[in-house]
C-alpha cells in the first residue's frame, strides 16, 4: 500500500470519528498517562490489516509502540494475541475504534476470501475481486483480498478496459466497441468484454478480446464457452457465484472467477482491544 494514500485515508477516518477531540477520554484520562493494550481475536479467522491498525495509533502519537505478534495472512484462533500497543493512554483509547474497525473489516474480507480460495484450490481458476468496495476503503479492501489468497481485478476505471453491455449499446456492437477501445488505449493494456451468451463469446473472440467475462451464465453454457474459446482468450466467470456453486463454476475450466461478495458481503472478524493499568509517565 502506498504510504501517502494510507496516511490520507487514516487522517480522514480519524477526523470522522474524533472530530475536534475525544471529549470523553480527554475529560477523564490525564494527558501524561500511559497504558498497554492487547489486541485479541475473538473468533477464528485470517488476519489482515495489523500494519494499518498500528499506523492509526502512531498517527495519533508517533511514540506509540505497536508490536505485531502474528503474520499477515496467518490463520488465528479465538483468544489468540494479535498485537500489543503501548504508549500514550489518550491516543490508544481515542484510536481504538478506528483501528479495530479497519482491522476487523480487512480480516473479515481475508477470512472469507481464503475460504473460497480453499474450495477451488484443485482447479486452475483464480478468484478475483471487483470494484464493489466501500467508498474510500478500496485500497484496504483489495489489499485484504490479496492477503486472503485471491487476486485483484482492475483497481479503478483508469487502469483497465472492461466493455460492458451499456458500452456495447453505444458502440453498436462488441466488434466496434473493441475497435474503439484499442484505438484509444496504450498497446500494453488488455481489453475485456462482458458477454451474456455464446453468440457474444464468438463475437468477442473474433474481435480479439484478451479477456471475456461470462456474465450470469449457467454451467452448461459456461462449459461450452470454454470449449469455444479453446485458449484464445482468458475467460472470467461472474455473477451469482457463491460458496454453494463456486466449485461447479471452477470445474468448467474458466481462468478467473470474480466475486463482488468478497468485499461487499464479507462479515467483519470479531477482534477486541483490552487495556491494562493506566499510570502517569
Amino acid at each position: 500500500m502506498q504510504n501517502i494514500v494510507l496516511e490520507d485515508l487514516i487522517d480522514r477516518v480519524l477526523k470522522e470519528d474524533i472530530g475536534t477531540g475525544d471529549v470523553t477520554t480527554n475529560s477523564i484520562v490525564p494527558p501524561d498517562y500511559t497504558t498497554i493494550g492487547f489486541i485479541h481475536a475473538k473468533e477464528p479467522g485470517v488476519v489482515a490489516g495489523l500494519p494499518v491498525a498500528g499506523a492509526v495509533f502512531r498517527r495519533l502519537s508517533p511514540h506509540i509502540s505497536f508490536q505485531i505478534r502474528v503474520r499477515e495472512g496467518e490463520r488465528v484462533q479465538a483468544g489468540q494475541l494479535l498485537a500489543r500497543v503501548e504508549g500514550e493512554a489518550r491516543a490508544i483509547l481515542s484510536g481504538e475504534r478506528v483501528a479495530l474497525n479497519l482491522l476487523q473489516r480487512m480480516s473479515g474480507i481475508a477470512t472469507y476470501t481464503a475460504r473460497l480460495v480453499e474450495l477451488i484450490r484443485e482447479f486452475k481458476a483464480k478468484i478475483v475481486d471487483t470494484r464493489k468496495t466501500t467508498p474510500g476503503l478500496r485500497i484496504l479492501e483489495k489489499y485484504a483480498v490479496r492477503v486472503g489468497g485471491a487476486l485483484n481485478h482492475r483497481f479503478g476505471l483508469y487502469d483497465a478496459v472492461l466493455i460492458k453491455d451499456n458500452h456495447i449499446k453505444v458502440a453498436g456492437s462488441i466488434t466496434r466497441a473493441v475497435e474503439l477501445a484499442r484505438a484509444n488505449i496504450p498497446h500494453t493494456m488488455k481489453v475485456e468484454v462482458e458477454v451474456e451468451d455464446l453468440t457474444g463469446v464468438e463475437e468477442a473472440l473474433a474481435a480479439g478480446a484478451d479477456i471475456i467475462m461470462l456474465d450470469n451464465m449457467d454451467i452448461p453454457t459456461m462449459t461450452r464457452a470454454v470449449e469455444l474459446a479453446a485458449g484464445r482468450a482468458y475467460l472470467e466467470a461472474s455473477g451469482r457465484i457463491n460458496e454453494q456453486n463456486i466449485v461447479e463454476v471452477a470445474r468448467t475450466g474458466v481462468d478467473f472467477i470474480s466475486l463482488g461478495a468478497l468485499t461487499h458481503s464479507a462479515r467483519s472478524l470479531d477482534i477486541s482491544l483490552d487495556v491494562g493499568e493506566m499510570k502517569p509517565l
